[in-house]
Parts: structure tokens; C-alpha cells; sequence
């Protein structure tokens, strides 16, 4: 695993955006994974090494979270900003065409920037997300976005995690931990603090209100992508519904459906049974 961080703009001024990369550089078969809302770049650890043999894996830490830079304007928190920043890393890494595996967030970033006309998406991964995010799902996340408890101990910072993330499905002493410690920071006063800049939060609520808690619908978007697309749905997903996971594959460009099992939002595809479909729609061609 190898870490670099990339100058990018937004109307605020220039910010770094973080990464790590696993794999051959020289690799032309490129996957860039991207997190979700409060997540990093580190939660696709476990699938960069069980792919890297086959790709070059890039996985950044979107703005204002992991060690990425926070924005200096907190409006920018949105899928435009993430998208430039995506498009300069990927100019960074000298690459023309990639993969896209996007959880949540990652997901509508990734839905965004394939939907447009030469786009540099080859094939797209949606990890528990799609063009309707419902209204349900947006209050419980709101719930604790820009709340950040601040904890004494590693120990609590998981057992926090543990509560916020249940719906992510099961996993070992160690993976809960893995998936603690790249989310956290310790502070001047040795404090344990969630590594996202609360300011996430106000783009966040802004939107609420506009919407007024209804369902978000993005099926314009959702048409116009026409690369291979595979489709992951956590089964007891609040976020993502079988009815609209079921219309994914009947329109736009026609995903690839595969549910993960006693898992809701979103599945974490760090066990063999998660990578490997994952493994077999991008080798495919």
C-alpha cells in the first residue's frame, strides 16, 4: 500500500485530497473505490488486497474526511466538488479510462460522473445505492451527521462505531477495529474524535430541508449511464429498495443485481463472499 495526496480547487481556494494505492503502478486495469458519507478510503483495504494482484486499486479519502483536507467553504460538501476532485486525481494518475466502485456517496459520485458524455467510467459498481434514496433513510443518517461524540478511548470510539454502523452486517473483533481506527483521529487533549469535518453536515441538512424529507429521485442520471453496471444491495438495505434495485435492471443501463445477505446499508466487501462477485463482473472483460 503506498499513501499521496493530490492538490485539487474549488472556488474556496486549493485543498490536498488523500489516497492509497495498492497494486502495479504500471497496471493499466485501474479501480478507483470510493467510501461512503463518513467513511474513508480505508474501508476498501480488505478488497484492494484481494484485487491488487489484478489491478491498480486507488482509494481516496473524499474531502473533509480521512486525512483529506476540509473545505473552507462548507456549501461545497456535494456530489459537484467530489466529482472535479475525482477527475483531478484521476488526471494525477495518468489514466484515461477506470473502474468505479462506489459505496453510497462513492456510488453517487460515481453515478454522476459516468452519466455524462465521454466519460473515463469503463465499468461502474454501486455499492447499496441508487437513483432514489429514500426519505427514511436520510433522517436516520441525519440523526448523528455533525454530532461527532468525542471519546476517551479506542476502546469507546468502537463501541460507538459498533451502534452507528450495525447495519454494515457482522465481522471479527479485527474488522471492527480496522474499521474504527481509520475513521478516528486523537486530538491536542488526547481525546478520540470521528476524522470527518462536522461542516458535512450543513450541505447535508440544507438538502433535507429543500427536499422536505421526501425520497430523493435521480433516475435522469441513472438513464443516461450506459456502461457495464454491477449493482450490490445490502438485503435489509433502509436506503436502497428491492423496488428500485429491481427497476435498475430493467432501465438505463441495466445493472447486474447481486443482494448480500442478513446486511443492510451498506455491505462492506471485506469477506471472499462479497469480493468475489465483485471480482468476476470486472475481469470479465
Amino acid at each position: 500500500m503506498r499513501e499521496g495526496k493530490v492538490k485539487c480547487l474549488s472556488s474556496a481556494g486549493f485543498h490536498h485530497i488523500a489516497y492509497v494505492e495498492w497494486g502495479d503502478t504500471a497496471n493499466p486495469r485501474v479501480l478507483v473505490c470510493v467510501h461512503g458519507l463518513t467513511r474513508s478510503g480505508r474501508d476498501f483495504d480488505f478488497l484492494a488486497q484481494a484485487l491488487a494482484e489484478d489491478y491498480r486499486v486507488i482509494c481516496p479519502d473524499v474531502a473533509g474526511r480521512g486525512k483529506s483536507d476540509w473545505l473552507r467553504n462548507k456549501s461545497l460538501y456535494a456530489v459537484p466538488q467530489y466529482c472535479a476532485d475525482m477527475v483531478t486525481l484521476l488526471a494525477r494518475l495518468g489514466v484515461d479510462m477506470v473502474d468505479w466502485l462506489g459505496t453510497s456517496m462513492g456510488g453517487l459520485i460515481g453515478m454522476a460522473i459516468a452519466a455524462l458524455p465521454i466519460n473515463p467510467i469503463r465499468r461502474l459498481i454501486l455499492n447499496d445505492v441508487g437513483p432514489v434514496i429514500t426519505g427514511a433513510s436520510l433522517a436516520r443518517i441525519g440523526e448523528y451527521l455533525g454530532k461527532p461524540p468525542r471519546f476517551d478511548s479506542m476502546a469507546d470510539a468502537e463501541t460507538y462505531i459498533r451502534q452507528v454502523s450495525a447495519p454494515f452486517g457482522q465481522f471479527t473483533d479485527a474488522q471492527w477495529r480496522h474499521l474504527t481506527v481509520h475513521v478516528v483521529s486523537t486530538a491536542a487533549d488526547g481525546k478520540i474524535e470521528l476524522a470527518y469535518d462536522p461542516g458535512i453536515a450543513l450541505a447535508y441538512r440544507e438538502a433535507q430541508q429543500l427536499n422536505g424529507g421526501r425520497d430523493i429521485s435521480l433516475w435522469p442520471m441513472y438513464d443516461a449511464i450506459t456502461c457495464p453496471t454491477l449493482l450490490i444491495r445490502g438485503a435489509l438495505s433502509d436506503l436502497l429498495t428491492q423496488e428500485t434495485a429491481q427497476l435498475m435492471t430493467q432501465r438505463g443501463p441495466h445493472a447486474e443485481l447481486v443482494e448480500i445477505p442478513n446486511t443492510g446499508h451498506a455491505p462492506m466487501l471485506m469477506d471472499e463472499g462479497q469480493i468475489a462477485p465483485v471480482r468476476e463482473f470486472l475481469l470479465r472483460a
